[in-house]
């Protein structure tokens, strides 16, 4: 189930009514020294260092917990009361230049600017060039807003306990941040605060993919369209219907370029390639196209934009829209119950806009919604760091699987064509929210996965990869 991203009055609440509950401050705190240990332990190796600065709160407390089940570490705690005092104690472990430093000096009550001592402190952890595993925020970001109080804890990973606070989600936070991860079962009673952002949850894709049935053929799974590639960027026809097979829809068609053709229908085995003309219709047979990887260029066939408008006002099957056909799209009305996603990263989503990139990163969630309501409620892919999924009204989700190496050419294609190609199964069908997001998980967990062995991967490789993530086997 998904988890509400809240700010730091829904917390209190939140543990208000646990303590009510019956549940103890110190039972928490066990908990999470239990889960802050293990996202340690996985991110060090068995004789490894592990530094633990711990400041006088209940973050500190948590920080402390961790030392007990840190079997095989050689963990060292510098408990700062007074930061003058602590700072010439940090000189000798961080010398050593630990595995692992555990940030535990602030947490989210922090609400007045940092000085002195204390800003030297962390400083110098910065300077240090450790990776940081921070609790709960990052010290010295405000978990509201997510600034720096003036300067933060510069976290390679932080573990948001109980749910992430809505600051860290903000591009102010994010190089304070790093990866967030969120240990959500420390003992809190079952979430009593709501919000419209949510964060998902690997366990919301338990059971996924769904089983086929025994008598099942290739017309049972549909039947995809991919009007894709051009001169010069013909492979990203070829990710994008390489992808699409990896979500086993029944058939792909690749719909091209006469320019395009040669190079895709070349390096295209059990997928369909024809080219494209004036005179191509698009059949009733298909049950979903995606239209745009490689589409770019200034002999793009004029015939394809208003195609695309067409598509997208009547079309009865779903229509996906990536890459360069965004800047096609024109505020129009859909058919009741369509199905209709569109997947830009912040540059074509300030195209739809008419704004620019930074001012979509400044509020991603409003610049998802103000897309929806211009392109007729579909469902917005809003990618980059924390992919956003939602609509125009209605919750929306975050999406903490991936990365910054996410960042290469292609791997834009390869979630479009995995993700059209699960939406184009009857199936998936049912519940199309679930496969957009499911598409956007496997792909950033797929891509976690291969970093995790092989810090060089290529999108080719994640492409032959995608669907292995959370089906009880990691990527070997």
């Amino acid at each position: 189930m998904p988890l509400p991203i809240i700010s730091v009055a829904q917390m209190r609440e939140w543990e208000r009514a646990t303590w009510a509950s019956g549940q103890t401050e110190a039972e928490v705190i066990r908990r999470v020294g239990e889960a802050l240990a293990c996202h340690a332990l996985s991110r060090t190796r068995p004789g490894d260092s592990i530094l633990i600065v711990a400041g006088t709160g209940h973050n500190g407390d948590d920080a402390r917990a961790a030392r007990e089940h840190l079997a095989g570490r050689r963990v060292e705690i510098v408990n700062v009361t007074e930061p003058a005092t602590a700072l010439p104690l940090l000189e000798k472990p961080l010398a050593a230049n630990p595995a692992l430093i555990v940030d535990g000096l602030f947490g989210v009550g922090l609400n007045r600017p940092l000085e002195g001592a204390w800003l030297e402190i962390i400083r110098r952890l910065n300077q240090s060039g450790c990776p940081v595993l921070a609790v709960d925020v990052p010290s010295g970001l405000n978990a509201d807003t997510g600034e720096p109080l003036p300067e933060a804890i510069q976290a390679t990973v932080t573990l948001a306990v109980g749910a992430p606070k809505s600051g860290l989600l903000r591009p102010a936070a994010w190089p304070f941040v790093g990866r967030l991860e969120v240990a959500h079962d420390v003992g809190l009673l079952p979430g009593p605060v709501t919000s419209e952002l949510q964060w998902t949850w690997p366990e919301d894709f338990r059971g996924l993919p769904p089983r086929r049935e025994a008598h099942g053929h290739k017309g049972t799974y549909g039947h995809l369209a991919i009007i894709a590639g051009n001169a010069g960027h013909a492979g990203a026809a070829v990710l994008a219907a390489r992808a699409a097979q990896r979500a086993r829809p029944g058939l792909i068609t690749v719909i091209t370029t006469q320019n395009a053709y040669p190079s895709v229908a070349a390096q295209c085995q059990a997928v369909m390639v024809s080219a494209w003309t004036p005179e191509f219709k698009l059949g009733d047979h298909y049950t979903a196209v995606l239209i745009g990887p490689g589409l770019a260029g200034p002999d793009v066939p004029e015939e394809l934009p208003p195609l695309l408008r067409r598509l997208w006002r009547n079309a009865r099957f779903p229509i996906i829209t990536d890459a360069s056909a965004i800047a096609w799209m024109e505020s129009a009305p859909t058919p009741h119950n369509s199905v209709r996603v569109i997947t830009p990263h912040p540059g074509e989503a300030s195209v739809l806009l008419k704004s620019n990139a930074p001012q979509v990163q400044a509020n991603r969630l409003e610049a998802l919604r103000q897309i929806a309501r211009r392109c007729g409620n579909p469902w917005v892919v809003l990618k980059g760091q924390q992919t956003l999924v939602g609509r125009q009204d209605g919750p929306v989700f975050v999406n903490p699987s991936g990365g910054p190496h996410l960042a290469q050419g292609g791997s834009g294609d390869a979630l479009a064509g995995f993700l059209s190609g699960l939406i184009a199964q009857p199936a998936w069908q049912q519940n199309v929210p679930l496969a957009v997001r499911y598409a956007v998980w496997q792909h950033g967990a797929t891509a976690d996965a291969l970093e995790a062995r092989q810090p060089n991967w290529i999108v080719e490789e994640l492409v032959a990869e995608l669907g292995l993530a959370g089906c009880g086997r990691s990527v070997p």
